[in-house]
């Protein structure tokens, strides 16, 4: 628990736009304190969680590193609870180019990130890859073990939000689809930044991120926790890695029950550190 409240309240520290100083003035506390508890070298005194909840401008459970909303984040919650997969149990095209990059012939951990009903998760478990995957709707977390257990095949499936996962062990394979969207811009650098840094050398990230257009409308849900990416922000990230694929895609969508258009790039690249 040290380390991840040590993480976050240096990560919700710098979106409220403090400086460690500043934030130890408003909590009436000495700089070093904020920096012991950002190192963790130290924690904050029970009694000053509420304080410092309140100037950082998010809940305490949050701030421990516990899921706690009071209304659904994506509208895929309510979606999710459906018996049908709305998805579909077919994997997305781009687990197969991960089948042909990094096939299974050696223990390969993969992590899909924002797993949705598990279709893709489940894909790669029974082709032999060992799978974390994680979402942060219940329903989702849910279709993904039962389709698991109807496959006969181990995912680790846990809860989590894309903005507040990090990863603190390293993956051979980070594999998303339809989720980045949910990054808010400003925490991008930084996560990227995760991401890349616990791949291992030789490791592949298989992407997407739905982009901006300004001849494609809105799409019908119209979340207003969602960001769409620039043109070749995505595999900007990616300047020291070997790209296979970076390419943009606009393609029909009718998941809302109204017809409409995305804007979509993909990227697939290894990291070639030795």
């Amino acid at each position: 628990m040290k380390e991840t409240l040590a993480r976050n309240i240096g990560r919700y520290r710098k979106e409220r736009g403090f400086t460690q100083e500043e934030l130890a003035q408003k909590l009436g506390l000495s700089f070093q304190a904020v920096s012991k508890w950002e190192n963790a070298q130290s924690m904050p005194d029970i009694a000053l969680l509420p304080a410092l909840s309140q100037t950082l401008q998010v809940s305490i459970e949050k701030l421990l590193g516990y899921l706690s909303y009071d209304k659904p984040v994506t509208v895929y919650e309510e979606k999710y609870r459906t018996p049908e997969y709305i998805w579909g149990t077919e994997p997305n095209e781009a687990c197969f180019r991960v089948l042909q990059l990094m096939p299974p012939t050696r223990h390969v951990k993969l992590l899909d990130i924002g797993c949705g009903e598990g279709k893709d998760a489940v894909f790669f478990a029974r082709n032999g890859y060992d799978v974390t995957a994680f979402d942060i709707t219940d329903a989702g977390i849910e279709k993904t073990k039962r389709l698991a257990e109807q496959a006969g095949v181990n995912v680790n499936v846990l809860k989590a939000d894309v903005l507040d996962f990090r990863l603190d062990s390293h993956f051979d394979v980070l594999f998303s689809s339809g989720v980045l969207h949910y990054i808010k811009p400003e925490l991008r650098d930084e996560i990227f930044g995760n991401y890349k840094r616990f791949t291992r050398p030789n490791g592949l990230h298989v992407l997407n991120a739905f982009v901006h257009k300004p001849f494609i409308a809105p799409p019908p849900e119209n979340e207003t926790n969602a960001y769409l990416w620039r043109s070749g922000e995505l595999p900007g990230h990616y300047e020291d890695w070997y790209l296979y694929e970076s390419s943009e895609v606009v393609f029909d969508c009718n998941s809302s029950g109204v017809p409409h258009q995305h804007a979509m790039t993909k990227l697939i690249a290894r990291n070639m550190a030795v």
